[in-house]
């Protein structure tokens, strides 16, 4: 079963992590549209429907990698004070109640979306001669199949959670810096830190 989970993890890792390059590119994208603009007054009418569906394709493709990761903002703020199992029962209930029908009808109503799209072969009407769109409406439902198959996995760990009263263990990713934990592994302390400022340091905070 661990074998199942990890490997739904890593599909919308590789997912997530191959649509982040969008980010890159938009980058470039957007500092040439600046030059050109600005420095050749030679605007590019389609850049700005291209910038509205990379950021797009990024932020949609990335949400089963957030999922898998468990990095969704949570609203509770007790959530976190709560045993292992009251956390699973709540987690399955929600994804039962909203998670599920919410995303089943992103994906119904996302392949309706781009399958209507791609029948017109439609282009956006921002500027003339605008880009294709269905590409970027087909990112809907294939998203959603993706966030749907990592909600079904994260379904089956809530209920592993219920059974043995811990959660299923999840494979390691890139982690923001902790503070604490850099102190500990350059051996420094806060008093280190304080002596280190030397008096410059105390008198910056003194009332003049």
């Amino acid at each position: 079963m661990q074998n199942v989970l990890f490997f739904v993890d890593r599909l919308s890792s590789w997912v997530g992590q191959a649509f982040s390059w969008l980010i890159v590119a938009l980058t470039f994208l957007i500092s040439w549209e600046v030059f050109s603009r600005y420095a050749f007054n030679n605007p590019n009418p389609w850049a700005f429907d291209l910038m509205i569906m990379m950021y797009g394709a990024a932020f949609m493709m990335a949400g089963a990698y957030t999922l898998a990761k468990n990095g969704h903002v949570r609203g509770d703020v007790l959530y976190s004070f709560f045993p292992p199992r009251l956390q699973a029962g709540l987690d399955l209930l929600l994804y039962f109640v909203f998670f599920i029908p919410g995303v089943v009808a992103l994906v119904w109503a996302g392949y309706t979306y781009a399958a209507e799209s791609l029948a017109i072969n439609e282009h956006s009407t921002l500027t003339a001669n605008g880009p294709p769109l269905y590409p970027f409406k087909m990112v809907i439902p294939i998203s959603g199949v993706l966030l749907l198959l990592q909600g079904l996995v994260e379904v089956a760990r809530c209920i592993i959670c219920l059974r043995t009263g811990t959660w299923p263990v999840r494979e390691r990713d890139v982690e923001e810096v902790d503070v604490d934990k850099l102190k500990e592994m350059v051996h420094v302390t806060d008093a280190d830190i304080a002596n280190a400022a030397g008096p410059a340091g105390g008198a910056s905070g003194a009332p003049r």
